[in-house]
């Protein structure tokens, strides 16, 4: 493992996804702080050892965002996360999803990463454009916070060779103290264990859980052993879809039982920390002890302080991590490939993902049967002539 400054930048430049989502969760949705960045945080010491790579955790964005905005409670969340976990745990150790996974050629997971990348530009904007409720009282106007978004975008994209993502998210972090100061405190939060009953089940299940699953499938396990493959080669031969759906279901086992925050991987998130110079374990190590630490020894005033971290600095990053995710496209060489990927990226981010796959499926078998009889035809033709 390296911890070199490089590595250190790479570690907190995923911290767009993960900080909007933790507060609001916290302030509207009523979840323990220390709960909410515990499982994140074991579940990026679980990486840092069982992958040696950067991979990332983020938390559940489909299921989040539904949860927020639904105005959820503690124990429909726990239980969507319970019943994710169970999910990605049977189908990661059984090996169903590495079998599944034979079935989607390259060109369909480029699709799901154009859709992942440009779901990420979209909350980059929302964040400066509508911020989160937990942040109304720290937030900048749009006409100052659109500007200073992409200041951070272009500073980031064109200084990604040097640790640029450390020093902002230190300057965010400094600007966070002087905003927040006095307003925190030490010890953790309240942990509690949810209340669960059958009809908490069928909620989680047709409101949270429906719209998560081909969203975990295609992006935490699929597109991220994908993008870990691209990026590192060999390194990369332990990050299958099947050791994913395990870690990030055994975190939503955990993250259920003390109705906390709903974890996964993200290929977006591999890009974010990869693109800021992350390249070994160090990475997600250094982030999972300083979450862990965050949620046992600051977790009772976590929600007040966090609230007060710019959101431009957090957009600007988050909207680098989605330009760099859809140039994963750049290695597609026929017009048919691109043509595919443009329609599933678009249709899963306009649409829904299961559908976009869908249609992405059906378009490949047939795309492949034409130039299959193409060449027979070809074969043919040779022969009788």
């Amino acid at each position: 493992m390296r911890f070199d400054w490089r590595e250190l930048a790479g570690a907190v430049a995923d911290v767009g996804v993960l900080v909007p989502i933790a507060v609001a969760l916290i302030v509207k949705n009523g979840l323990s702080p220390t709960a909410v960045l515990l499982p994140a945080g074991l579940l990026y010491l679980v990486a840092a050892f069982a992958y040696r790579l950067p991979v990332p955790v983020q938390p559940l964005k489909a299921l989040g965002a539904i949860a927020i905005a639904k105005g959820l409670g503690a124990d429909e969340i726990a239980a969507a996360a319970l019943i994710m976990g169970v999910i990605f745990v049977v189908i990661g150790q059984t090996g169903l999803i590495d079998l599944a996974s034979r079935a989607f050629p390259r060109v369909l997971i480029r699709g799901v990463q154009l859709t992942v990348g440009l779901l990420l530009l979209k909350i980059a904007w929302k964040l400066v454009t509508d911020p989160p409720k937990g942040f109304a009282d720290y937030a900048v106007p749009a006409e100052w916070a659109i500007p200073l978004g992409a200041s951070v975008l272009l500073l980031a994209l064109s200084l990604r060779r040097f640790p640029v993502a450390l020093a902002l998210v230190g300057v965010g972090a400094g600007v966070m103290v002087v905003l927040a100061a006095g307003k925190g405190s030490f010890g953790p939060s309240e942990i509690v264990t949810p209340s669960l009953h059958l009809h908490t089940f069928a909620t989680a299940f047709t409101v949270l859980v429906v719209a998560q699953l081909p969203l975990t499938f295609a992006n935490s396990c699929l597109a991220t052993t994908d993008a870990a493959r691209t990026y590192f080669g060999a390194q990369a031969r332990a990050v299958t879809p099947g050791r994913l759906a395990t870690t990030l279901g055994v975190a939503n086992l955990f993250s259920g039982t003390i109705s906390g925050m709903p974890v996964c991987h993200g290929a977006g998130g591999m890009t974010a920390h990869k693109a800021f110079g992350a390249r070994t374990g160090g990475a997600p190590l250094v982030m999972g002890v300083a979450l862990v630490a965050l949620a046992v020894a600051a977790g009772s005033g976590l929600a007040a302080v966090l609230a007060a971290f710019p959101l431009p600095v957090l957009a600007g990053l988050l909207a680098t991590a989605g330009v760099l995710h859809i140039a994963l496209l750049r290695d597609l060489r026929r017009w048919w490939e691109w043509a595919l990927a443009l329609l599933v990226g678009v249709l899963g981010f306009e649409l829904n993902l299961s559908i976009a796959l869908g249609v992405g499926l059906a378009l490949w078998w047939a795309v492949r049967a034409i130039l299959r009889l193409r060449e027979a035809l070809g074969r043919k033709a040779a022969t009788l002539g």
